[in-house]
């Protein structure tokens, strides 16, 4: 079942038990105060004919014309009085009783005998209902007469008649014009949910493009339209750096094994010498060196991404990585005559893993020594200022212009002027630096230009400040 017609019947059935209970509750309340008020009549009525019969000093006998003359009050349109003996005789009635007889009810008869006063109904066949009042006049410890005041509940009747007509012509009217304004509104409140569902469809079919319209309220319809623009955002950047990293991928080890392929059928067309079989192998050693480091880079990427890389937490001394990093660079670029400096080096205590920590640093001054020009030079600093240790390699190599700044850290990506510079590098180093500098909380950035050299900053809490 749509969960428009689900919403619209469960409003519809709160509306009507409310309605029900609602019109209930007003009957009973309005029969009540109309019942109330014909008693609070018929005691005045009461009151004033018991007034009378005081005021002519409880006369033995009573004229009738004459005490109707005399109080008009006991003769009302809408009322009926009789005065009974005790015995329960009729005395006096008003004219507009003679048509039947009302006699004094038993229970009436012993009530007003105690004294008390006493409302009742009473109902006679083919007559609209009756509601009476007896009064008893006690003079001296005596009962000398009893006053019966009544009126017809007819006018009574017939209003909560017509009223309960109203009440149920008008529910059914009042629940049909709620569910359809509930029907609409329920409508009007799914439509953002309608078009997810259609942006939804429209992306299954592969169109990640696709972005709600948010609307102009900010309410729960409004959060969830964001949410899901904000999600198919992140998946269609997902999916950009999926194709990216494949056809990076594909292209990084399609190079190699098309060198390899190349030389290698060229090395078979004719026999050669044995140092021309041995220049092929040589080479397609490098290669399948390069491939294996792709590869083992690319595992490595995957399971940091997956969360499958253990990480230790340990107090690090990074001054004492820096120096031993130091005394291992001559050997990385003295094949090309480049000298691997100390600049300041202050204390930094960080808490990190220190394998990994030693990789980042390796790694970048490797790229600061691949991208220097021969003879030149590689400085390594490392400072604390506040509570942050900032590490610094520089190097004076080809540079990297400022619209690379932010891509050099995305994996497979390379400069132009890099990949020209040398064949060497997989593109994925600088993703891994960022990946452990990002686990230890820190930063990484580049100061850079084209000629000009690079300066490579990190900057890592101090253990004090770390987690």
């Amino acid at each position: 079942m749509p969960l428009r017609v689900r919403l619209t019947l469960w409003y519809g059935s709160a509306l009507a038990m409310v309605l029900i209970t609602f019109s209930v509750v007003l009957y009973v309340l309005t029969a009540r105060n109309l019942r109330d008020d014909v008693d609070q009549s018929l005691e005045e009525t009461a009151t004033a004919a018991v007034r009378s019969l005081q005021e002519r000093g409880f006369l033995p006998l009573i004229d009738e014309e004459e005490l109707l003359s005399q109080f008009p009050e006991l003769a009302r349109i809408d009322k009926f009085f009789q005065i009974f003996s005790p015995s329960g005789t009729i005395t006096i009635r008003s004219p507009n009783i003679r048509q039947h007889e009302v006699p004094l009810s038993r229970t009436a008869l012993e009530a007003t005998f105690n004294g008390q006063t006493i409302l009742e109904s009473a109902k006679y066949p083919h007559e609209p209902p009756l509601r009476l009042i007896s009064v008893p006049i006690i003079h001296r410890g005596n009962l000398l007469y009893i006053v019966q005041v009544g009126t017809s509940m007819e006018s009574i009747e017939d209003t909560l008649r017509r009223f309960l007509i109203l009440l149920i012509v008008a529910m059914p009217i009042a629940l049909a014009v709620s569910l359809a304004a509930g029907w609409f509104l329920a409508g009007r409140a799914l439509r953002p949910v309608d078009a997810i569902t259609l942006a939804a469809q429209r992306i299954a079919a592969g169109d990640l493009s696709q972005r709600l319209t948010m609307p102009t309220a900010p309410d729960e319809i409004g959060r969830l339209a964001g949410t899901f623009n904000n999600m198919i955002g992140r998946l269609d950047t997902s999916f950009r750096q999926i194709r990216q990293f494949t056809s990076d991928a594909s292209h990084e080890l399609r190079t190699p094994l098309t060198v390899m392929k190349g030389e290698t059928e060229l090395v078979l067309r004719r026999p050669r010498a044995l140092e021309d079989y041995q220049a092929v192998l040589e080479s397609n050693l490098e290669e399948i060196d390069r491939m294996t480091r792709i590869v083992e880079e690319l595992l490595f990427l995957s399971r940091a991404d997956m969360g499958e890389v253990k990480m230790e937490s340990r107090p690090v001394l990074l001054e004492a990585l820096v120096e031993d990093i130091h005394r291992q660079a001559p050997l990385l670029g003295q094949d090309r005559n480049i000298e691997v400096v100390l600049g300041t080096v202050m204390p930094a205590l960080v808490q990190g893993d220190e394998l990994r920590l030693r990789e980042l640093l390796l790694n970048l001054v490797e790229n600061a020594i691949k991208y220097s020009h021969p003879g030149g030079k590689v400085e390594i600093g490392l400072a604390t200022v506040g509570q942050e240790a900032i590490l610094s390699v520089t190097d004076q190599g080809i540079g990297i212009g400022p619209e690379d700044h932010t891509k050099i850290f995305n994996r497979f990506f390379r400069t132009d002027g890099a990949r020209n510079h040398t064949k060497k590098g997989t593109g994925l180093g600088l993703a891994i630096c960022a990946w452990i500098v990002e686990f230890h909380k820190g930063r990484i950035s580049v100061k850079s230009d084209v000629g000009q050299g690079s300066t490579f900053t990190v900057t890592l809490p101090l253990a004090s400040q770390a987690v």
